[in-house]
């Protein structure tokens, strides 16, 4: 939620400070997360001078160029080289002297400094409106009207508009604070309560309102009344649909809205000040001058605004007239009921609409609008009435017209407003500190609360229409507590609490373990969201994967199915940041489903490397990652979790190239590769990036199951043999060491791939390998007669099972 500081000031009676203001909001529980400066105008035109060009004259060298002298006030006038066509003597001209900034509408600041152009010198710029922010013209330099002041400061002379803008983290149930009248109201119950004031907000302006004639009467008729309890509405003709007044458009561009029109943004000025979306039809586009709200049967096409064709569901509530829907209540208006710059009669609509079915309309079609979100959470159904009055003035005042028929407000059923009562001894017990009956009654009344009855030891009040969350005793003490300060709850001296006992806390011991020893080997760990883009899989991949019913946005529609599409989004942000050399992990979870409501969620590990194992020293080069890195790490882990996986394979998938598994039992506990070249195109990467993935449930279940035992340090020495062998260039790695496996020597230790040698001299499709055997015995020394026995029966099985060629 953004709110404007100087919007925000008009309604409070006292002026407070920014800094206190963003301390006050804090405290009552409307969290500043930013306070910012805004600008109308980059830069707020500071060093910027009015000025008249005196003379001019062609450059020598250049035929687009002119040599001018131009007055700012000062002693002697300034030679400025101009290339602005439209560039004449007599001109009042904005000057950006040297020294001075310049903020372009588009592009980057520029400072100004003494210049030599094409050999004549030239002492600062005069400026067209986009070199300075003031518009998006390029055609020539921008030209005052005779009367400016030369001499005078560009700031004093355009005024720019500037404020403090906080934004503010807003809970779900604040709605009563989703407008900067409603934000006053927090602020002056503050101030009452901690300055011993009686201030009240000022109330926006709805005196003065009057009927011109009923020329323009429009029939209104609920259908659905539980979708829309209370509807109101007014004609008003003959308006002209313009620009808005200047100070209308810097309090829209304040809090980030574009301007429009006057009356489009009339009806955005109104919400953001008293929280009441509006919506303003063409009147003359209100087929037989009648409104029903309804819902339209299933499938009903219906174009909205944005030109698009939507089905509409039976449950969507829809204002139609007496042919067609014209708008989907409270979300969107249709294409062909808009006010457009030919309009010249409005019907303005202030309607209360049921939060949960709009909710879902709203996900239903992807339209997410400030004043979905609004009445979503609940609007006040007491304003309709006056908000339209406050509108239809304000429509007159700038758009002109005429009030053209009665306040049309269809209100079948009013609604009571809410009773809570609660005990004395309750605010005490749930907030910690003893409130005295005034200071409950004070602030609950100066957040509109109604005392109803006031007895020894209960308080019971109504709620007012601002407030529809709240509901309970609890709620009450939460208003009390936040206007009193959230900071000012008392600390005890001690807390008592109830030991808990945690269960599974192995397999978080386990989880903190690895996230140490990553880092220890450099790695940082990153978080991302489960929520990402269906467009980065195949639609094979989707079969198995969670559809987000209702999605944030197009680009967050889908649960992942792994972790290694948004580990990707990671590295791509970090290299287009220029941080080139990434060592990154992420605990995380991934979904999947097997059919419809059955849906199973795992933990999982990733990482990722890319870049150089090092940087440039002194010393050395720098390495550049590579696979063998990676898979270094995954055995390490492994290791230190005390997981031994039977084998290692290679696995081809689809987004990976030298894959390869570790494979424990049936399990697939690790896998790891280098990311194909189309997967990094898609994310626009452009140097290799390395990945694996491990399943976490797994590994964490078994290390947390393992008995951790000490062994002594082997007394005895490990002896080691070497070998060479010539076989086919096909066999791999993994098939050398499953054969030797398979032979079963209990004091083989280690056996390791130290070479790898391939020439034409070997024979066709052949290379050599040399392999490091390492042998101990725990128990005794061990003897060269039995070494050699085990290396005759290693050499066997090689020549035999991979028609191995030993080289002597």
């Amino acid at each position: 939620m953004t709110i404007s500081y100087k919007w925000l000031s008009e309604y409070l009676p006292v002026t407070v400070e920014p800094e206190r203001l963003s301390r006050i909001l804090t405290s009552i529980g409307l969290e500043v997360e930013s306070m910012t400066n805004y600008q109308e105008v980059k830069g707020g035109l500071k060093g910027l001078v009015i000025g008249e060009v005196l003379t001019t004259e062609k450059h020598p060298n250049a035929d687009k160029l002119t040599i001018t002298s131009v007055s700012i006030g000062e002693a002697a006038p300034l030679q400025i080289v101009c290339g602005a066509p439209n560039v004449a003597a007599g001109q009042k001209v904005v000057v950006a002297p040297v020294g001075a900034t310049i903020y372009p509408t588009t592009g980057d600041p520029l400072t100004m400094k003494v210049a030599k152009i094409r050999s004549v010198e030239s002492y600062g710029m005069i400026c067209a409106e986009d070199e300075i922010g003031l518009g998006s013209s390029h055609a020539g330099i921008l030209v005052l009207p005779a009367d400016a002041k030369v001499g005078t400061t560009a700031i004093d002379y355009f005024t720019p508009y500037e404020d403090i803008v906080y934004e503010i983290g807003l809970t779900p149930n604040r709605m009563d604070a989703m407008s900067h009248w409603g934000v006053a109201r927090d602020v002056c119950a503050y101030l009452n309560h901690h300055d011993n004031k009686d201030m009240k907000p000022k109330l926006p302006n709805s005196n003065g309102f009057k009927v011109d004639n009923t020329s323009f009467p429009i029939d209104v008729k609920i259908e659905n009344q539980t979708a829309c309890p209370r509807y109101s509405g007014v004609t008003i003709a003959n308006v002209t649909i313009g620009e808005s007044p200047r100070w209308l458009q810097q309090k829209l561009k304040s809090i980030g809205l574009r301007p429009i029109n006057n009356i489009v943004d009339i009806t955005n000025f109104i919400q953001h000040e008293t929280g009441q979306p509006l919506h303003a039809f063409d009147a003359g586009l209100i087929s037989g001058k009648k409104v029903v709200i309804k819902n339209l049967p299933e499938g009903t096409p219906f174009i909205t605004l944005d030109e698009k064709e939507r089905k509409l569901s039976a449950e969507d509530l829809m204002i139609c007239d007496e042919k067609e829907g014209i708008c989907i209540a409270g979300v969107f208006g249709g294409l062909h009921s808009g006010v457009t710059e030919k309009t010249k009669n409005i019907f303005l609509e202030s309607a209360c609409f049921e939060g949960i079915s709009l909710r879902k309309t709203s996900f239903r079609h992807g339209l997410r609008t400030d004043a979905a979100s609004r009445f979503e959470k609940g609007t006040d159904i007491s304003a309709t009435v006056n908000v339209l009055k406050r509108a239809a003035l304000l429509i007159k005042e700038i758009g002109g017209g005429e009030i053209a028929s009665d306040i049309i407000d269809i209100y079948p059923a009013p609604k009571p407003k809410i009773e809570v009562g609660i005990k004395w001894h309750f605010i005490k017990k749930l907030s910690g500190k003893n409130y005295h009956p005034d200071a409950v009654k004070e602030i609950l009344n100066n957040l509109g609360f109604e005392t109803l009855k006031e007895g020894i030891d209960e308080l019971r009040v109504a709620v007012p229409y601002h407030k529809p969350d709240i509901s309970l005793p609890a709620d009450l003490v939460e208003e009390i507590v936040r206007i009193d300060g959230l900071d000012n709850i008392d600390i005890p001296d001690a807390i008592t609490i109830t030991p808990a006992v945690e269960e599974n806390y192995a397999t978080e011991v386990y989880r903190e373990k690895t996230a140490n020893y990553l880092v220890g080997l450099g790695y940082n760990e990153i978080m991302t969201n489960s929520i990402t883009n269906a467009a980065y899989f195949s639609e094979e991949e989707l079969q198995g994967m969670v559809k987000m019913t209702n999605s944030l946005s197009a680009e967050l529609n889908i649960l992942r199915n792994s972790l290694f599409e948004t580990a990707l989004e990671v590295v791509a942000h970090n290299l287009n940041h220029r941080n080139t050399s990434l060592r990154l992990f992420e605990f995380g979870k991934a979904y999947s489903t097997t059919a419809p409501g059955k849906y199973k969620e795992s933990e999982k590990l990733c990482i990722v490397l890319t870049g150089n194992k090092n940087e440039d020293n002194w010393k050395q080069k720098s390495v550049a990652t590579d696979f063998y890195t990676l898979k270094g790490t995954v055995d390490a882990l492994l290791k230190t979790l005390g997981i031994e996986p039977d084998t290692v394979e290679t696995m081809p998938v689809a987004k990976l190239d030298s894959h390869i598994v570790y494979k424990l039992g049936d399990n697939i506990i690790a896998g790891a590769g280098e990311v194909k070249k189309p997967i990094l195109d898609r994310f626009g990467i452009k140097q290799p990036v390395f990945f694996a993935g491990l399943n976490w449930a797994i590994l964490a279940e078994l290390a947390a199951g393992q008995t951790r035992k000490v062994k002594e340090i082997a007394k005895y020495p490990a002896v080691q043999r070497d070998l060479a062998m010539i076989v086919v260039k096909e066999l791999n790695w993994e098939s050398v060491q499953q054969t030797v496996q398979k032979i079963k020597l209990n004091k083989l230790q280690d056996v390791k791939l130290f070479d790898i040698f391939e020439s034409e001299k070997l024979g066709a499709g052949k290379k050599s390998v040399a392999v490091n055997f390492t042998f101990q015995d725990e128990e005794k020394t061990l003897t060269d007669k039995e070494i050699d026995g085990w290396m005759n029966k290693i050499m066997t099985t090689l020549e035999k099972d991979l028609q191995a060629e030993i080289r002597k």
